[in-house]
């Protein structure tokens, strides 16, 4: 059999509820070399008619504020409405064996039972953006798997790690109290990309001073008319207080995103981005066969004599009569 068919029988399979169909499509995503795969493009070319109706939501916040036990009882509280519910979580990797400890899946154990839950971690492997590469083809999976919401979690991230913002339809924020979460929102990219704030441990002392400080912040953000004005809710994950407004606050994002057509926009924005990057890397692989050649040696000394400046000899390795980076004129 070829391997074409057992990609078109494992897509079958998974979108007739199979979660080791999905789990195989998912592994064969993150098994791809960077340059793509040819294992690779046959799936994401397999699952290409059946993508594009799950709800994504992307769950991101500085370490320590609750990700995992937030998603935790988000899939708890989606479940209730009966939808089938999908999650990736994203951990870090280690620097040195590329490894991870998955404590994500291990956090998610009380849904372990559910068929209609599926939980994958994935390692982050170095990978900048509180993401890992593969994460949107890993989405795409889902998706056409069947999934009605699936929740990205992110590494714990920082002030400019925010690429969860160009993947989700809706993204979520998540700040604690006594974690100078107020501060850190003040200064940093955060407050662009939350659809919806959310204070979790709000049963810490100091919720009310972060909430009143994340609305004073929102409150200077320059928003036309007409656009979506993200609420701040207060949560304890722990116990499940709350979560049925976060809930609430995603539906509602999602109503607006569709009735306003802002759903296909970002969409749209999207596939853009991830075509893009897929052509950079591809641009980045070839750089390395135009880097051999011996031209750039003699263009480098050049440069280095003080014969020629650096953006001339780029032009000249560019150029040279050849289509750059050995691309098909």
């Amino acid at each position: 059999m070829r391997r074409t068919d057992r990609v078109a029988d494992l897509v079958e399979a998974a979108r007739g509820g199979s979660p080791r169909a999905v789990a195989r499509l998912i592994s064969l995503v993150e098994e791809a070399p960077a340059g793509g795969g040819t294992a690779l493009r046959e799936v994401m070319a397999a699952l290409a008619p059946y993508a594009g109706n799950a709800m994504v939501v992307g769950i991101t916040g500085s370490p320590g504020v609750g990700k995992s036990t937030t998603t935790n009882a988000l899939v708890k509280e989606l479940r209730a409405t009966g939808r089938r519910v999908g999650v990736l979580a994203v951990d870090p990797s280690s620097p040195f064996s590329g490894g991870a400890l998955l404590g994500d899946r291990v956090r998610m154990s009380d849904h372990a039972s559910d068929d209609g839950v599926f939980i994958r971690s994935m390692a982050s492997r170095g990978h900048l953006g509180g993401l890992a590469w593969t994460t949107p083809q890993a989405l795409r999976v889902l998706d056409a798997a069947g999934f009605d919401v699936i929740l990205i979690e992110t590494v714990g991230v920082g002030q400019s790690e925010i690429e969860i913002a160009a993947l989700a339809d809706t993204t979520m924020v998540l700040v604690a109290p006594g974690m100078g979460d107020g501060i850190q929102a003040a200064k940093a990219g955060i407050l662009e990309i939350g659809d919806v704030y959310v204070i979790n441990k709000a049963d810490r002392d100091g919720a009310d001073s972060v909430r009143r400080d994340l609305r004073g912040m929102l409150a200077l953000a320059d928003r036309p008319d007409g656009a979506w004005k993200p609420p701040l809710l207060k949560t304890v994950a722990q116990s499940g207080e709350g979560l049925d407004e976060v809930v609430g606050a995603v539906d509602a994002h999602r109503r607006w995103l569709t009735e306003t057509g802002e759903l296909a926009r970002r969409r749209t924005r999207r596939a853009r981005e991830e075509i893009e990057a897929i052509a950079l890397d591809g641009l980045r692989s070839r750089w390395g066969e135009v880097g051999a050649v011996g031209e750039l040696d003699e263009l480098a000394a050049s440069v280095a004599a003080g014969e020629s400046d650096p953006y001339a000899a780029a032009d000249r390795l560019l150029g040279a009569g050849r289509p750059p980076l050995g691309l098909a004129p």
